[in-house]
């Protein structure tokens, strides 16, 4: 179907309407004698329109005669025609030809250059480097060398570790990776002490000296591991000749390092939760609706929406969007989009049991959100708080036992801590 509608619309075609006593008999003799019409319709008692190629118009005229009819051509669709319009207007003709070359030459060179991907390296630095290496903008796309762009981004740029150039019609983009830094570690002198209370449960030290152990007791601030580690004694060397009372240990001075370790302790939280047995109040039912108005100098057009809100009870979204100003010209229009929503009035009747569950599960959601990240729930329990009076709410106390990490860094310098400690010297004898 593709395929004859553009041979018809390359050879050109009319559209012709037939009028006489017997249009029938004329559409007959053309296919009789091989002139190919479609499109046939009648508008009327003795009209018919239909198609016919351009090549077969002048044979229709002696069949038009022969059957007493007549035609005339109504519509014009094809090549040769249009060929014949631009023949009369040359100066159209060759506007547009001029265009698409125009076109065709602005779409050859290279107009918008983004980068992408960096976030340590400025973007003029590596915009330099891919102009020294023949990437500007206005340069040809033919002249235009991707792979040496490339190349020289990565040897001029030592924080590249990948770069690619891409053309995208008049836009070129590049892209790059930068190579991953690692951190370097902080060795300062530091301790590792509690940030809250618990008992210990584990303490694996990788740098340092362990100052609990478990099964320990600890109140936050205390240290856990400490990045002082105490010297050693040494026994002093008898000298040949001298006589000596006691051995007398050699004091030495201890190392200050940068604690390192995993600290996990039992950890106690309480969370408190209620739920009503009969719960009143406001909800939404799902049901909405939205109106568009333009409110100008006061005045209210409505663009979209109903004119009035199908609710009895709703709540009411509305946003303001105003035109930028230009200069100093700020045009007195606003867009007004309000949303409104339907709530409805509830009442909601509980038993014991569902309140309770109610409770307890507000009560656990209010210790989840005291617990760290990591920490692992070993033990939880519920009690319902009851009291003299009865009441219209359940009351739900959470205990949870939680096993987390506790320690935190707490950098100190070795003149504090030897002020703070103040080792007191053996006595001489």
């Amino acid at each position: 179907m593709f395929l004859f509608r553009l041979m018809n619309f390359i050879i050109g075609y009319v559209t012709i309407t037939i009028r006489g006593e017997a249009p029938e008999k004329f559409i007959n003799m053309a296919a009789a004698r091989g002139i190919f019409l479609w499109d046939i319709a009648r508008p009327g008692e003795q009209t018919v329109r239909a198609n016919v190629r351009l090549n077969a118009v002048r044979p229709l005229r002696h069949i038009a005669r022969r059957t007493r009819c007549r035609f005339h051509i109504t519509r014009r669709v094809g090549l040769p025609f249009l060929w014949m319009r631009l023949a009369r207007r040359k100066a159209l003709a060759f506007g547009a030809v001029l265009f698409v070359l125009g076109l065709y030459l602005l779409s050859s060179f290279v107009w918008t250059i983004e980068v992408t991907g960096n976030s340590r390296v400025p973007t003029k630095e590596i915009l330099s480097v891919a102009s020294a290496a023949g990437l500007n903008r206005g340069v040809p796309k033919w002249r235009l060398d991707c792979p040496a762009v490339e190349r020289a981004l990565k040897a001029n740029l030592p924080a590249i570790s990948w770069a690619g150039v891409y053309v995208r019609g008049t836009r070129v983009a590049i892209e790059v990776v930068e190579k991953t830094i690692p951190e370097e570690k902080n060795q300062s002198p530091a301790h590792i002490v509690a940030i809250k209370a618990g008992v210990i449960k584990e303490v694996l030290v990788f740098s340092g000296h362990a100052a609990v152990k478990e099964g320990d007791t600890v109140v936050p601030g205390q240290i856990l591991i400490s990045g002082i580690i105490p010297p050693l004694q040494e026994q002093k060397p008898e000298q040949p000749g001298t006589e000596t009372q006691g051995e007398r240990p050699v004091p030495r001075q201890p190392t200050y390092v940068h604690a390192a370790g995993i600290v996990r302790a039992r950890v106690w939280y309480e969370g408190y939760g209620e739920a009503l047995l009969v719960e009143t109040g406001k909800r939404f039912t799902g049901r909405q609706v939205t109106r568009v108005c333009m409110k100008i100098k006061g005045r209210e057009i409505i663009l979209a929406g109903p004119q009035k809100i199908p609710f009895l009870h709703y709540q009411t979204e509305t946003s303001v969007k105003k035109p930028p100003p230009w200069r100093n010209l700020r045009l007195p229009v606003e867009i007004v989009i309000s949303k409104y929503r339907e709530v409805e009035n509830y009442r909601l009747i509980r038993n014991r049991a569902e309140a309770r569950r109610l409770a307890g599960e507000g009560a656990l959601h209010a210790v989840q959100k005291q617990l760290p990240q990591g920490a692992r729930i070993v033990h939880k329990q519920l009690d319902e708080l009851v009291v003299k009076e009865p009441e219209s709410l359940v009351r739900v106390k959470a205990f949870v036992e939680s096993l987390e990490e506790i320690g935190t860094e707490q950098p100190f310098t070795p003149a504090e801590e030897s002020q703070n400690q103040a080792p007191a010297l053996p006595s001489q004898p």
